[in-house]
């Protein structure tokens, strides 16, 4: 079998797209010359530039869509882009209604369009579900199921050490990110533990009260705490943790490039977060990571590899992979600050 163009859908969101990358170190080693174009949505765009296993990117603006009237005007443009290569293999690694639909555009003479063993919402109409040794296991491994499909020999190794994230920061991120630490007060040269402390769901953001007084116990310990994050949510969050400590930390939140937030991670002791899609990027990034997780599946969509430690909320309602608790109970609330310092303690470095 000889690939020559490659087409990966996977649109949204940020962890989602950090979980395909490694599709596509297995596809660039398996095929040397393949040339492979990635559709993504502009909110995980600069993710996926920089993988460098990728020679294209297809923006899809999804809000472009939502109307009979935007998708008259926009369906030929995005046409028009998909098309400008025939493709030998197109992979719908998203595996909804909207992926479909841009799967379907593509033109792959041979048939061969597939995707992971759990598409949904009529996707598997346009694409073949790819049903592998590896169905219930992490959503990495299904993802790289479907190139095993191919004929690829993919390692596996159940702790995810045998996963490569291929992700080339860029050189300038660095000087950026310690612009933005000057700006703030700080000095990136002395050890700081990156802080995310957002999340869509409101079950998967730990504490307010929780985070400052983690802070101040990083502080004990002469770490400075780094709080990241981004939008509206997350400021107010920011500035709430600020507000309940002596000392302040640093605050970053939107202040960061997806580069520049990279290079945060790299050079950080370590990051403590929730389950967002930024705490899965600092793991690929092979930073030191203890995630909080409560109503979402560990075994699924958890910290995967040497570098991602859990901390599971102690409740027995938990992987309820609900967004809002119908107990009204604040899931992450129950683990502590001094819990959550003693998990980091054992990674720091």
């Amino acid at each position: 079998m000889n690939l020559k163009n490659i087409l990966i859908i996977k649109l949204s969101s940020i962890g989602d797209v950090v979980h395909a990358l490694p599709v596509s170190y297995e596809l660039k080693k398996a095929w040397p010359d393949s040339h492979i174009t990635w559709v993504v949505e502009p909110v995980s765009r600069d993710i996926v530039a920089m993988d460098p296993c990728v020679d294209d990117i297809v923006v899809f603006e999804k809000q472009k869509f939502r109307s009979l009237g935007g998708i008259l005007s926009h369906v030929g443009p995005l046409k028009r882009e998909i098309r400008r290569r025939t493709y030998d293999l197109v992979l719908d690694l998203q595996g909804l209604f909207k992926s479909a639909a841009i799967a379907w555009l593509a033109e792959a003479p041979n048939g061969r369009k597939l995707g992971p063993v759990d598409m949904r919402e009529g996707s598997a109409h346009v694409s073949r579900p790819v049903v592998g040794p590896h169905a219930h296991d992490h959503v990495i491994e299904r993802y790289l199921d479907v190139v095993r499909s191919l004929g690829v020999s993919v390692p596996y190794a159940p702790d995810g050490s045998a996963v490569h994230f291929p992700i080339d920061v860029p050189a300038t991120a660095l000087a950026g990110a310690a612009a933005r630490f000057r700006q703030a007060g700080a000095d990136m040269k002395n050890p700081y533990v990156a802080l995310p402390i957002g999340a869509n769901w409101p079950t998967k953001r730990w504490p307010e009260e929780n985070l400052a007084a983690f802070a101040n116990i990083l502080y004990d310990h002469e770490l400075i705490p780094v709080l990241v994050g981004g939008g509206a949510v997350d400021e107010g969050r920011a500035a709430k943790i600020a507000s309940l400590m002596e000392i302040p930390p640093v605050d970053l939140v939107g202040k960061l490039s997806f580069p520049e937030l990279a290079a945060t991670f790299q050079h950080a002791a370590a990051v403590l977060g929730p389950d967002t899609g930024i705490c899965h990027l600092a793991i690929a990034l092979q930073a030191p990571t203890v995630m909080l997780m409560g109503p979402t599946i560990p075994e699924r969509t958890g910290p995967y590899g040497p570098y991602g430690h859990l901390l599971l909320a102690d409740r027995p309602c938990v992987r309820c992979f609900s967004r809002a608790c119908p107990k009204g109970l604040d899931c992450l609330g129950v683990i502590s600050a001094e819990s959550a310092w003693q998990e980091l303690e054992k990674i720091l470095c």
